[in-house]
């Protein structure tokens, strides 16, 4: 079969799949989803993406029914996020009524012949799984979180690692049992025309971008940065890009660890939502900090760095020693763990947390932070665009779904 006539159903069931909601949030899957869908269209593959809202795609476009949802907002007199905070359990509920069935839409254009592959592409996947043995064509599952970090996921994905799994990286498959069926491995990538470096970048300041969250590390980054100001000839400031969340223990977080550290050194610019500001916050950076204590599973902030030709320093969390090649686009420093403290039990952020020695980790960040001007800005570009294009994870996954086609189409069926 051609890569013309393969006809794709890439199913985004995240209710954050609307184009009103996905400027207001971070949710790189979503974006990514959207580069997946006109990419593969650009390379030949007739696209239909399922989401439960219109999103902005030069592919076919099938929504979900949101209108008992939106009455029920607009009783409430409340928007998505606004529930999202107050109500998260009726959020959630409502979600998955959508999720649900958007998925069921996907199937059953699959098994009325309209589609020839179905792709499950974000964590809701755990809605899709037991449903798929009933689709008569090949089904494929990316997960983007560690597959055991959240109860909801290691409680069910293990049962069917029979099934075609995409991994975004090696370390991620660890999460899962030994002998999960693995399609292949697919590295994110980005537009080429949508970060590129600045002219000339004042590169005077560190920075860390993401969610403000524990998992993140941003108290980590906060004290290597201040360590590498006592000693250094010139100190940087660090700049603070991303969000705060208002739930219990992510608000304690931002208000107990990060938010009394906030001074003339260490900066909070808040939420950059559009690739100009990410190009001129990152393109100007001596280097983005990517202190991770849970085990990323890619790690998407680094090559938008390396887009920008800024360098990467990152603790040794699960993809990140993938993606960046030590002393060539940036530097790996080891997290340290507590005197007799055991490995991580299946990679658990609770046994991260209790087990990390967060001075000794800091130590090794800032041993690192203070090479950053060996990294040339040049390589770290060639990085991304060798490897992290959204062009070439088109075609790896194009490459994935053929053959998968490949294969149910030769066996033979009675």
């Amino acid at each position: 079969m051609t890569a013309k006539k393969l006809r794709i159903a890439l199913v985004v069931p995240h209710i954050f799949m609307q184009r009103e909601l996905l400027p207001q949030v971070i949710f790189s899957p979503g974006q990514l989803a959207l580069s997946l869908a006109d990419g593969l269209t650009d390379l030949g593959c007739e696209v239909t993406l399922y989401t439960p809202g219109p999103v902005a795609t030069r592919a076919r476009n099938v929504t979900a029914d949101l209108s008992l949802f939106e009455q029920e907002l607009a009783g409430r007199g409340d928007g998505y996020l606004d529930l999202l905070k107050k109500h998260p359990f009726t959020f959630v509920t409502l979600a998955r009524q959508v999720q649900s069935e958007i998925i069921a839409h996907a199937y059953a254009d699959a098994n009325a012949g309209k589609v020839d592959l179905v792709h499950v592409y974000t964590n809701e996947e755990d809605t899709a799984l037991p449903f798929a043995q009933l689709c008569t064509k090949p089904v494929v599952f990316t997960h983007h979180d560690p597959y055991n970090f959240l109860v909801k996921y290691k409680s069910v994905m293990p049962k069917y690692k029979y099934l075609n799994w995409v991994s975004l990286s090696y370390a991620q498959r660890s999460g899962m049992p030994a002998d999960t069926r693995w399609a292949g491995t697919v590295y994110h990538g980005l537009d080429e025309t949508k970060l590129t470096p600045v002219k000339n970048p004042s590169r005077d300041y560190f920075v860390y971008m993401g969610r403000i969250i524990e998992p993140k590390g941003v108290h980590l980054a906060i004290m290597a940065v201040r360590a590498y100001n006592k000693t250094a000839v010139t100190p940087l400031k660090l700049k603070i890009a991303g969000k705060h969340y208002g739930d219990s223990e992510k608000k304690s977080y931002w208000e107990s660890r990060i938010h009394p550290q906030l001074d003339d050194d260490i900066r909070y610019v808040g939420f950059l939502n559009d690739a100009e500001a990410k190009q001129d916050f990152l393109g100007n950076a001596a280097a983005l900090i990517v202190p991770s204590i849970f085990d990323e599973p890619f790690g998407m902030v680094a090559i938008e760095a390396m887009a920008c030709g800024a360098p990467v320093i990152a603790l040794d969390s699960g993809a990140l020693p993938e993606i960046v090649t030590d002393g060539k686009n940036g530097f790996i420093a080891q997290k340290v763990r507590k005197k007799h403290s055991a490995p991580d039990a299946q990679n658990s952020l609770h046994q991260t947390r209790e087990s990390l020695d967060e001075e000794k980790t800091a130590d090794n960040l800032q041993i690192a932070l203070a090479k950053w001007r060996e990294i040339d800005r040049a390589a770290c570009r060639h990085t991304y665009k060798t490897r992290f294009t959204a062009r070439r994870m088109c075609q790896d996954y194009l490459e994935i779904y053929s053959q998968l086609v490949s294969d149910y189409s030769s066996v033979p069926t009675y």
